[in-house]
Formats: structure tokens, sequence, C-alpha cells
């Protein structure tokens, strides 16, 4: 069942639960995009396609809060929002040691073939600027849980960088060590934007599961 945050004639804010994807895939395992198109079919009772338009992403282990608009206009506005950082989001994430507090600045290179991103030199072909800042807010068993504010969006970008920094995510284990059956400890706990036609300043938050590693932690936000 879709958790929707909050909706109007123009955009749908939801919850994204971990493991699914935000649009189909090679899995083909129900993904965000068709949830909420069949979500708009079914309470409006609207016949034949429905329109329904995703302006982010957010990685498939990865869960948290997600946008997708109503309208094409609404797309195309939120969609430069996002491209232009004029639209923000803030994680939380649980990662390995006592991380504090920082700016991580990389440059990152993906190879398609095997998903997977890695830290580079400048100037290496296919290379990718990337920065974010992030800060401590509680330690526990071992782990920081940590707010993780981008200036870009790269793909994997903070699994990458925490790891390379020497803080990898907790239950990572494409880039940390992570153990089957661990989840990814990613959350995608805060969505600032502008209303694409009110061009009202919104904010919009999610609490990240009551499960591991997240329930060790006391800090509410």
């Amino acid at each position: 069942m879709l958790e929707v945050i909050h909706e109007d004639n123009h955009l749908l804010v939801v919850v994204k639960p971990v493991n699914v994807p935000a649009q189909a895939d090679s899995s083909g395992d129900m993904d965000m995009l068709s949830l909420v198109k069949a979500y708009i079919k079914e309470r409006y009772q609207k016949p034949g396609a429905v329109y329904a338009g995703l302006v982010h992403r957010l990685d498939r282990p990865a869960g948290g809060l997600m946008v997708f608009a109503k309208t094409s206009k609404a797309a195309a506005r939120l969609s430069v929002q996002f491209q232009s950082h004029e639209a923000g989001r803030s994680y939380l994430a649980a990662v390995e040691g006592d991380a504090g507090a920082g700016t991580l600045t990389d440059y990152l290179c993906k190879d398609g073939g095997k998903n997977r991103v890695t830290v580079v030199q400048a100037g290496t072909a296919g290379a990718k600027w990337a920065q974010l800042c992030y800060e401590t807010v509680e330690r526990r068993g071992g782990l920081s849980l940590v707010r993780v504010e981008l200036s870009t969006g790269r793909p994997h970008q903070i699994r990458v960088q925490m790891a390379n920094a020497g803080f990898p995510l907790f239950g990572d284990q494409r880039y940390g060590r992570g153990r089957p059956g661990q989840q990814l400890a990613l959350w995608g706990a805060e969505l600032r934007l502008t209303h694409p036609t009110r061009r009202e300043s919104m904010t919009f938050r999610a609490p990240p599961p009551k499960t591991e590693p997240w329930i060790q932690f006391k800090w509410k936000g």
C-alpha cells in the first residue's frame, strides 16, 4: 500500500519502501512509478492510461521520501528544481565508526556494466565531481547516525564517498562490509521543494523504519 505524505492537483509525495525500484527495471519487480500510477487510477477512477512524472530517483536499496508530478507542467518545473539543486534532500545514514562531521569532495566514475562507482583521480575519463556534507547526530554501538546533504547528485554517491572516507554504511554489501540479510541503512528523511504552481516553499519529513539499525538510535530529529 502506498504511504502518501502529501497530495494535491499537481504533485504527490510518498515514502518509498526499501528495495523497491523507483521505476521499472530488468528485475520485473513492482516499482514506485507503477504504484503511483495505480494509486491515481484507482483513487480517481480514471479510465485508460494515467500520467505520473518521475522527477528524481532514489537508489533501490534505500528508502524515504519521493515526489511525483501529476501533470506535465509540474513535471517540467520540478525536474528543473532537482537539476539545479533548488530542490533539496537530506538523508540519514548509519555508518561504521566515529564519523564526526565534514565535507567530502571526490571525483567519481561509474562502471555501467558492473553497476559500481569508484573514486578516481581528477581528469580520469568519465569522472564527475561529487561533494557532500555530513554531521553526526548520535553515536551508538559502534555506529554513527549521520545527516547528509548533497551538493551533487551522483549514482551511489553517499555510499561511495562515505566508504572511501572510512565510514561505510551499515548493511552495504557493495561498498562496505554488509552481510547477507542486513539492510542498507540509507534513508531520504527530508525533502524540500517549491510548489510548481503556487511557488510556495514546502518541506516534508519522514522517519526511518523501526528496524535495525535505526532502532538503536534515540535521536528523533
